[in-house]
């Protein structure tokens, strides 16, 4: 890690850029430009195909911008494998871990946690969260379980309004339902990307959020969404 720099946008999805020993996929910057210019970023993508880099992305800009991140997982030992990941690739002083059996650096700029302890956070100490400016659902399929997925309604209700989210799955199939969700609690919708064939064969970007605003009199989020847009590699948006 670097030390904290002021940076465009752009120079900061180059910076990221040139820590990786592969090109980023046309809709990771897809993904990765939407979260720059929005609240948060929503992407279903199937196993293995990299979604996971629009998080190391979030975690990488976090600790460039002297921000923090928070990474959430469903399961202990998932974080346990985060934690560890992450403690490799960014050192470990920069990293923690918080779950229900271990805590490690839990002031950490980057902390890997279950997600119900970010729902106990935000209700007992929301003053940690101040420095928060990503938070990272992972599997946030989760949120159609019964009785847990209430967790992740909590947290994206009740989280910081500044804090912005990104949520990943490889199985959610209501994606456009739950974007809305964010969207409408969130005063400001997210974007949603549906890979819905590995890339880079296929990738489906549904937007419409761009235009959307909080109308104060009606205390309701209005927006026109657009219509699909596929997007194959080599050809023209249609």
């Amino acid at each position: 890690m670097s030390q904290p720099i002021r940076a465009t946008p752009q120079s900061l999805i180059d910076a990221f850029q040139a820590t990786l020993p592969w090109p980023l996929d046309a809709f990771q910057i897809e993904a990765i430009e939407k979260l720059e210019a929005h609240q948060g970023v929503l992407v279903s993508a199937p196993t293995s195909s990299g979604k996971t880099v629009i998080a190391d992305y979030a975690i990488y800009r976090a600790l460039e911008t002297d921000a923090r991140a928070i990474y959430t997982t469903p399961l202990k030992a998932l974080s346990n494998q985060k934690f560890r990941d992450y403690q490799r690739l960014h050192g470990e002083g920069y990293v923690g871990l918080v779950t229900g059996e271990n805590t490690i650096n839990p002031a950490a700029p980057v902390v890997v946690m279950t997600t119900e302890i970010l729902r106990n956070l935000i209700y007992e100490d929301p003053q940690r969260l101040e420095r928060v400016h990503y938070v990272i659902l992972d599997e946030v399929h989760y949120i159609d379980d019964f009785p847990r997925g209430a967790v992740w309604e909590e947290i994206i209700i009740q989280a910081p309004r500044h804090i912005k989210f990104i949520g990943l799955s490889a199985t959610i199939s209501n994606f456009e339902e739950v974007a809305a969700f964010v969207g409408t609690v969130r005063c400001g919708y997210p974007e949603r990307m549906n890979n819905a064939f590995p890339p880079p064969e296929v990738l489906a970007l549904f937007p419409g959020f761009v235009g959307a605003r909080w109308n104060h009199d009606t205390r309701r989020v209005e927006y026109h969404p657009g219509p699909p847009q596929v997007i194959r590699e080599g050809s023209e948006v249609r």
